[in-house]
């Protein structure tokens, strides 16, 4: 046995041997050459614009490590602090316009734990309308200013050793406020659909006797006009449904707990709207 392992042995090692033997032939002499002088002048150009971008984040961070120190003589307060502050928001609504613009900022809070799951029809909202995205901007940094402030500069949570500059530190504090602004955002939307759902119903006379009897859900015939119904959130219900609305984006609208909720709404309106159909033949 003991025979046997050492030969094995042996064989493990002229195997390892020859892994260290001098490379022959085509590939050994490929290997020889010298490499071509193109080669390395790139290769040095890429060298140099990496120990240039290198020098250039350390001369920032330093040039930002003595600007905090400045501004922590009066508190992160006054004339100066106001400055800078007012240069950070200029710089901070410059980018997140641009992420907005590119989808960037959904990939980068999703990277975080932010998944917001942007529709395409949000995405091209925010491409095509720059008012919304110079105001979900300017709320973001808002909402990030005074938390960037006590976190990075009055707790000493941003360091000049951490690699980051300020505004890299700055945009990453508006990363994390930007989730819960846009989702204030959608809230409003939805609000304001409703709402003008609400004012059609209100302000155009409620649909035409003769309109809500050729379009409502079922093909009834019994309603005479939307203003009859008591309920506003029925009355919104049936004035969408005849609208073409889903029960499901109606469920949005209204803040309904789920789509039977809807489903039920219309069946009392149906329900009623038979009993008065009855009376109207038999009266």
């Amino acid at each position: 046995m003991r025979g046997d392992d050492e030969a094995a042995g042996q064989g493990s090692a002229v195997a390892r041997a020859r892994h260290l033997q001098p490379v022959t032939g085509e590939q050994g002499r490929l290997l020889g050459e010298p490499v071509p002088l193109k080669a390395q002048r790139e290769m040095n150009a890429v060298d140099a614009q990496q120990a240039k971008k290198l020098q250039e984040n350390l001369d920032r961070r330093m040039a930002d490590k003595r600007m905090v120190q400045l501004l922590s003589q009066s508190g992160f307060a006054g004339p100066h602090y106001v400055r800078f502050e007012d240069e950070l928001a200029r710089y901070g609504i410059s980018v997140l316009r641009g992420w907005l613009y590119s989808g960037y900022v959904f990939k980068l809070v999703a990277s975080r734990g932010f998944d917001l799951k942007p529709h395409e029809l949000e995405l091209e909202e925010l491409a095509h309308d720059s008012d919304l995205r110079e105001e979900l901007a300017m709320m973001t940094v808002a909402r990030a200013l005074p938390v960037f402030r006590q976190r990075a500069l009055v707790e000493a949570g941003w360091r000049a050793e951490g690699g980051a500059s300020i505004a890299t530190y700055f945009m990453g504090a508006s990363a994390y406020q930007f989730p819960n602004e846009y989702r204030r955002h959608r809230v409003q939307q939805k609000r304001w659909r409703r709402s003008q759902a609400t004012e059609q119903i209100t302000t155009e006379g409620r649909f035409a006797v003769q309109g809500v009897a050729e379009e409502v859900v079922g093909k009834l015939r019994v309603l005479k006009e939307l203003q009859d119904i008591n309920d506003p959130r029925t009355q919104v219900a049936v004035a969408l449904t005849i609208d073409g609305y889903t029960q499901e984006e109606i469920q949005q609208l209204l803040d309904a707990t789920s789509i039977r909720a809807i489903e039920g709404l219309l069946y009392r309106w149906r329900t009623k709207a038979k009993q008065h159909e009855g009376r109207g033949f038999h009266g």
